[in-house]
């Protein structure tokens, strides 16, 4: 995951002209996430460690956050003033990113902000969160966790083939759950592929 690998710098940062509030520079990487990425997290003046979301997770998804940050502000800036986020929650959950936020967003920005959180969630799935290698799921007992060959430990869980990096979502059409949609993540290209559920035997 190289392409994701960011090295944060403060010597060329205009904090006057960002209007970035005056910290110093924190040895924690989570801390220094905020701080870059502090109009998302709005976190307490000079206090970066303090920001409800401040990512509970490894370094290695590292890349996947500032990427998913950085386009979140991006999204931000095009739509104008009046649109807000907040990062409330970043966490691990069971091996895959876990991202929740607050704010006011037209309802076309908050769904393409729920795209971006999607697809950074679903690289998250094959990415080890310890080194940001290529990673796979393992069971730890009652835990999951993403993984690299190198930090792997636990048994691997069996994916039946042809269901690699598949996501669907499930929801109530007529009373009956049926599949709203699924599609295939690209981890080299970050993007989503619509796959028919007939054609992998779902239902």
């Amino acid at each position: 995951m190289a392409e994701d690998e960011r090295v944060f710098s403060h010597d060329n940062l205009d904090l006057e002209e960002e209007g970035m509030p005056s910290c110093p520079a924190p040895e924690d990487w989570r801390a220094e996430l905020v701080w870059v990425h502090y109009k998302l997290f709005q976190p307490p003046e000079s206090h970066p460690e303090l920001a409800e979301g401040l990512p509970d997770c490894g370094i290695g998804w590292l890349g996947i956050l500032d990427r998913l940050c950085t386009q979140l502000q991006y999204l931000l800036d095009e739509e104008g003033k009046g649109n807000t986020i907040k990062l409330m929650q970043i966490k691990e959950e069971q091996g895959l990113l876990r991202v929740s936020w607050n704010g006011l967003l037209s309802q076309s920005t908050t769904a393409n902000a729920d795209k971006l959180i999607e697809l950074a969630c679903a690289c998250s799935a094959c990415t080890c969160e310890i080194c940001s290698e290529e990673g796979r799921l393992y069971r730890r007992g009652s835990y999951l966790a993403t993984a690299c060959d190198l930090h792997a430990k636990g048994e691997r869980v069996p994916m039946k083939p042809g269901l690699e990096n598949i996501y669907i979502r499930r929801g109530e059409i007529n009373g009956k759950i049926q599949i709203l949609s699924c599609r295939r993540y690209d981890p080299k290209t970050n993007s989503f592929t619509d796959v028919s559920p007939a054609s992998l035997g779902l239902e």
